[in-house]
């Protein structure tokens, strides 16, 4: 993202707090693995939308009409006797030259300066809540402005969560996050090529794991978005399975759920796929099925359609696909009321996607669903999962499917951004058979 993608931003949010308003945002820390050692750094998701900033500990204030400037950072300064263990630190100069900061401020002078930032100002945005040590701190500097209330000092007396507006702004994506997207979702895409290829009886779960973190890696995009998901036969059945542990078995499906992060942004795609490179005529059944559900989907993907309507969709075609296959009976309609489909389909068919995976951005708003509009960007992913009971005919029993893709709304309907995957049966197996 270049400096003016960051100003922009700001500068909406900015006008959307008022100029009567501060915003105060804290970065992340670092956090500890084991002795001596921590995780790998990951900025906050807002922190890093407003501010490009990459280092821990930071904080940000947005003080729209401030005649010193609007944007202010506090970091880490510089310490060459850190430096020669762990890197090179930004410092508060290269705050301001680097990340485009008004004024900057070494951390130790953050609980002299903040009081100002916030005094005579009527309402203060921060993330309300996220830990009792923000909500101490903030309001620690509150008391100090009250305490001087008698010298003509006043200290906000309304407080928002600062996601109520940061995350509506979030949710709808610029063209530059959008390149971005399109970019992740493309080494996905490759990646997952690469598995179908690589793919028989034989190889295990966590094989397919380490190469589709190499093939990312290899293009440029070194950490995933989330753990993934290599789940061969039953285990597709669990929903959230990361073991990554077992063979894959001749005459198996394996379902594929896994993303590269790129630049801060999370791709999310899933396919399932024979382990062999042959569909068997029950398994071709039951992801046609699934797949057929998420046509369904997709075609409700337009601008002006609410969120819910692709995963009603998806619902009527899987319940109706539940009574063909012998396990539900009934009448579907009253079958979905009942939430019959539960056992076999028990999530969402999608969620919002950007900087997080399971992206900011309420689903509903004033008590109806939300109208999809050109730039939000989500998953469509419904799926099937048959359990070994005596419920499921013999023949279905451990199967689990989903297919998901990565989708922007347009202005004139939808775009599937990870697209280059192949999911139709036939396009799949000669995918494989090419190897």
């Amino acid at each position: 993202m270049t400096p003016a993608e960051y100003q922009r931003r700001r500068r909406r949010l900015a006008k959307a707090i008022g100029a009567e308003s501060v915003a105060i945002l804290p970065a992340a820390s670092e956090v500890v693995r084991n002795r001596d050692v921590h995780y790998p750094f990951r900025q906050d998701s807002d922190f890093s939308y407003l501010s490009g900033f990459p280092e821990p500990d930071a904080w940000l204030a947005i003080v729209p009409k401030r005649k010193g400037g609007e944007f202010i950072l506090f970091c880490r300064p510089r310490d060459p006797e850190r430096e020669q263990w762990d890197g090179a630190r930004i410092g508060p100069e290269g705050a301001i030259e680097q990340f485009g900061a008004d004024q900057a401020y070494p951390l130790s002078e953050l609980d002299q300066q903040m009081p100002r930032l916030i005094e005579g100002r009527s309402q203060l945005y921060y993330p309300i809540g996220r830990s009792a040590d923000l909500d101490n701190r903030v309001m620690g500097w509150v008391h100090q402005v009250r305490a001087k209330a008698r010298s003509g000092s006043s200290a906000p007396e309304v407080f928002i969560n600062l996601g109520s507006v940061l995350h509506e702004q979030r949710l709808r994506k610029s063209p530059a996050e959008i390149a971005v997207l399109k970019r992740a979702a493309r080494l996905s895409a490759q990646a997952h090529l690469e598995l179908m290829r690589l793919c028989r009886p034989g190889l295990t779960e966590w094989q397919l794991a380490a190469e589709f973190r190499y093939r990312c890696a290899l293009a440029g995009a070194p950490e995933l978005a989330y753990p993934s998901i290599m789940a061969g036969g039953p285990r597709a059945c669990i929903l959230h399975y990361i073991a990554n542990s077992a063979e894959l078995v001749d005459g198996e499906l394996v379902l594929v759920d896994a993303g590269c992060e790129l630049a801060g942004y999370a791709s999310d795609i899933t396919r399932t796929f024979p382990i062999n490179g042959r569909f068997s005529p029950t398994q071709r059944r039951i992801y046609e099925l699934v797949l057929k559900a998420q046509q369904a989907a997709l075609a409700c993907v337009q601008p002006g359609r609410r969120w819910n309507e692709p995963h009603e969709a998806a619902l009527k075609v899987l319940t109706k696909g539940l009574i063909e296959l012998g396990i539900l009976s009934g009448e579907p309609k009253q079958l979905i009321k009942d939430e019959a489909y539960k056992p076999y389909y028990m999530h969402r068919t999608g969620h919002w996607l950007g900087m997080d995976v399971h992206d900011v951005g309420d689903y509903r708003r004033d008590g109806e669903w939300r109208k999809l509009e050109p730039g939000m960007v989500f998953t469509v992913e419904p799926g099937l999962y048959l359990p070994q009971t005596e419920a499921v005919p013999e023949d279905y029993r451990g199967v689990g499917i989903r297919i998901e893709d990565m989708v922007l709304v347009t202005e004139e309907g939808h775009e599937i951004l990870s697209g280059a995957v192949p999911k139709d049966p036939d396009a799949i197996e000669r995918v494989m058979e090419r190897g």
